[in-house]
């Protein structure tokens, strides 16, 4: 089926049919919608290459990557981002551009993509304090997303985010629920945002019950099984051992089993353990009981999200900075229980 079959099926101009598919913004939400649905019906797919002549637009979006400096999204959460973002992109007619680059590359790779009209947009990962990408990109004029928040910056901008601060509250609550004291924080790199403010909501449910946070029982570091293995171990040696852990990812999580059954304890009956992000598509938290208790926020879904709000810039500009703030779910697993009365190792 080509254009003007669609327009007639639909009694449109096909003037109007083009415009709906491609964005324009004088064309109502309900026209634009009924085109979309007939479109899908009859499987029909406009002409990449005429869209782009038409409308001026690369039909592409941007994810630049730094490498020189390990990351929090090089691991199985940025690969289930991907994922959800690029169903939306494949759905619109988007290609997706995956630019790895030096860590000191990353500005001038914004610059050159905005410059040679390779993408009509990107995607921010990984926000610090005081972002600078955010400025660079708002000069630019280049639309983005930022998957997360960086705390201190004025600007404002788009960004779809979980409510870190809150998941980690939750949880911890939940632990001193438990009858849990001695709670031990393994986070993430806090340079990064969202690792800020999970500490930031530990620390806050601690001090609902006149708790100050051991420093000896916090961690920050590369969400990794071997990041986790060492946490847990420093904080199982310490004077007074941690009787639970709260970590950053389903990785560290495990490596907090090996570092606890490496001293002869068993996680969920003498030792707590709650992860966040179990819901993975490639690393399963077990099958009908979840092996983890965790606070659950599906990163596909975010990245669903995150691409069907910067399509939305792209195609209506001017458009207010928009903000979805995700909250994550409390998962009950195996891997928390009362507080045990004087834990010791197994002979």
């Amino acid at each position: 089926m080509n254009l003007k079959e669609l327009a007639e099926k639909l009694g449109l101009s096909p003037t109007t049919v083009s415009r709906a598919l491609n964005g324009y913004p004088e064309v109502n939400e309900a026209t634009r919608e009924r085109v979309a649905a007939a479109a899908r019906r009859h499987n029909y797919r406009p002409n990449a290459r005429a869209i782009r002549l038409a409308t001026g637009r690369a039909l592409a979006v941007g994810h630049v990557i730094p490498l020189n400096t390990r990351t929090e999204i090089m691991n199985p959460i940025f690969s289930d981002f991907i994922a959800g973002a690029g169903e939306i992109y494949s759905r619109s007619g988007y290609d997706m551009i995956l630019s790895i680059v030096p860590d000191e590359a990353e500005e001038a790779t914004y610059r050159d993509l905005m410059s040679r009209g390779t993408v009509d947009g990107v995607i921010v990962h990984g926000p610090k304090t005081n972002d600078p990408r955010i400025k660079v990109l708002k000069d630019l004029g280049l639309p983005f997303v930022v998957h997360g928040r960086a705390t201190g910056s004025e600007l404002d901008y788009n960004w779809v985010d979980v409510n870190n601060r809150r998941a980690f509250q939750r949880a911890t609550e939940f632990l001193l629920h438990l009858g849990h004291r001695r709670i031990a924080l393994v986070n993430g790199l806090e340079h990064m945002d969202f690792a800020i403010r999970r500490r930031a909501g530990f620390t806050e449910a601690l001090a609902s019950q006149s708790l100050n946070p051991d420093p000896g029982l916090m961690s920050s570091d590369e969400m990794t099984e071997i990041s986790g293995y060492r946490a847990g171990l420093r904080a199982l040696d310490h004077p007074q051992p941690a009787t639970a852990f709260l970590a950053a990812s389903m990785l560290q999580g495990m490596g907090l089993r090996r570092a606890i059954e490496g001293r002869g304890l068993h996680m969920g009956r003498d030792v707590s353990v709650i992860i966040f992000d179990d819901d993975l598509s490639y690393l399963r938290n077990g099958e009908d009981v979840p092996i983890f208790t965790a606070t659950r926020s599906s990163v596909r879904d975010a990245g669903r999200l995150s691409a069907e709000m910067l399509l939305g810039v792209i195609t209506q500009p001017g458009t207010p900075p928009q903000h979805r703030l995700l909250e994550a779910e409390l998962i009950l697993g195996q891997s928390t229980g009362p507080v045990a009365i004087g834990p010791a190792p197994a002979p």
